[in-house]
């Protein structure tokens, strides 16, 4: 059913549950300063802390023994590693930290997956223009290599940025993610295109200088919901969800893996718009150019982050303004028959990942395919028994393997979301996904393993060869 090298695998991020925020010279990042803002998150949570897994690794590298992954994907910080953003002051301790994760795992027989840029980038950074400055291509491709030179002998799977989209759209158009801007329009396309020029650059870094020698694989983490016409036979749905799609998946995909731009119909949906606005200061979305390294080709594999489906139908676009909900012109809704887990948004659609999959393996020639994100999330009362997420997990697993049998999906592996109950960014604490309880009311973090870590346990062993 899966193939004997498979890679099952947890996911966890570092602002997510580091903490030592401040420890040992790491400098700060975008998250710790929006997290310090009041009213910018439930509760007025923050990363200080978290699952404090800067002084307790050790009891993070338990709970992957006790799952028995055969990988783990996590993300360096960008700050902790080089505190102002450059390599010109580089922090040891930090580099002391990660190569200690990444050899305790391989010492373990556990393959690490690392993420460049899961959404923290060193204030210092954000205080020169941020994802917005065309200055920070050739920034992250320092702090890339940098990675590359100092881990790639030990990693050879390796992630540049995790969800683009979410980092673009939430935290440049609605202000809800770090940075916390709003400036819708113009600014999410912008920063968007900087990080697609600076995974194309740090993957053709890879590719001439580190590839021949250490020989890993390179890519950028994609999130995706899975989009059907709410009514296939009505043409304004259809053709609303090929839109809807376009500037969801297609944003970050189109360039990499089949054309080098960006949707066609993208481009010409923001245009429509822009004329009709009457704006006239040429196309908001920027074009990639000639002279910079190409974007087509840049991944060695296809990363997908997949948590739920939608239903689409024509309209949603008519606000009176410039932003990507009115070029996109489409509206999401939740079948209801869907079952909802924890979090308003979060339908449980696992064959929604099955359709993706095979979407994915008929529009990008058929590539590798790492599932790097999906998870459940529960909120309220805690439930160690969580019976309905064990549930949702071995359904979807069972559609990944109809993927792989039947419809004939080359996919790699499989991670969790997530190894731990961490800080779920806008929501805080409040929203749990974890393999393992982490109780934040006692200064020691323990980690408590829930039901549906055992279950998923059991299906590891069941497959694992």
């Amino acid at each position: 059913m899966f193939p004997p090298d498979f890679a099952w695998g947890a996911a966890t991020s570092a602002y997510q549950i580091e903490g030592g925020w401040q420890a040992d010279g790491k400098g700060p990042s975008i998250w710790d300063t929006f997290c310090h803002e009041k009213g910018r998150v439930f509760g007025e949570h923050d990363g200080d802390v978290a699952c404090n897994s800067y002084e307790l690794w050790e009891k993070d590298l338990e709970c992957i023994q006790q799952l028995g992954l055969t990988h783990y994907r996590l993300s360096v910080s960008w700050a902790r590693l080089l505190p102002d953003g450059t390599t010109r002051h580089v922090n040891l301790k930090g580099v002391q930290y990660y190569n200690k994760v990444i050899d305790d795992l391989l010492a373990c027989n556990v393959t690490p997956m690392i993420t460049l840029y899961h959404f923290d980038l060193p204030q210092a950074l954000q205080d020169q223009g941020g994802w917005k400055s065309p200055d920070i291509v050739t920034l992250f491709d320092s702090y890339a290599r940098f990675c590359f030179q100092t881990f790639g002998d030990r990693v050879k799977l390796w992630l540049t940025i995790n969800e683009p989209y979410v980092c673009a759209k939430f935290g440049h158009e609605d202000g809800i993610h770090a940075p916390g801007l709003k400036e819708p329009g113009i600014t999410a396309y912008l920063v968007g295109h900087n990080m697609l020029r600076a995974h194309a650059m740090a993957w053709h870094s890879y590719n001439s200088t580190y590839r021949p020698k250490q020989k890993g694989a390179v890519s950028l983490a994609i999130n995706s919901d899975w989009l059907e016409p709410l009514n296939p036979d009505c043409d304004e749905d259809v053709a609303a969800t090929e839109r809807a799609r376009a500037f969801g998946l297609g944003w970050f995909t189109w360039p990499v893996f089949v054309t080098g731009d960006y949707p066609e119909i993208m481009r010409s949906a923001i245009d429509a718009q822009s004329k009709k606005m009457g704006y006239g200061g040429g196309s908001r979305l920027p074009s990639f150019l000639k002279d910079e390294p190409a974007i087509l080709g840049t991944a060695d594999f296809f990363a997908l982050n997949y948590y739920t489906s939608r239903k689409v139908k024509a309209g949603g676009g008519c606000e009176q303004m410039l932003c990507i909900k009115s070029d996109q012109d489409a509206k999401e809704v939740l079948d209801p028959s869907w079952p909802i887990c924890g979090v308003s948004w979060q339908a449980v659609v696992p064959n929604g990942l099955r359709n993706l999959l095979k979407y994915i393996k008929d529009t990008f020639n058929n590539p590798a395919v790492y599932i790097t994100e999906n998870g459940f999330s529960q909120v309220g009362p805690l439930q160690i028994e969580d019976v309905q997420r064990c549930g949702c997990y071995k359904d979807t697993i069972m559609e990944m393997a109809k993927a792989i049998e039947e419809d004939g999906v080359d996919v790699r592996g499989y991670f969790a979301w997530s190894l731990l109950d961490n800080f779920e960014w806008a929501d805080g604490f409040r929203v749990r996904f974890g393999l393992f309880h982490v109780d934040l009311s006692n200064g020691k973090r323990p980690r408590t393993i829930y039901r549906s870590g055992q279950e998923y346990t059991k299906i590891i062993m069941k497959y694992k060869h």
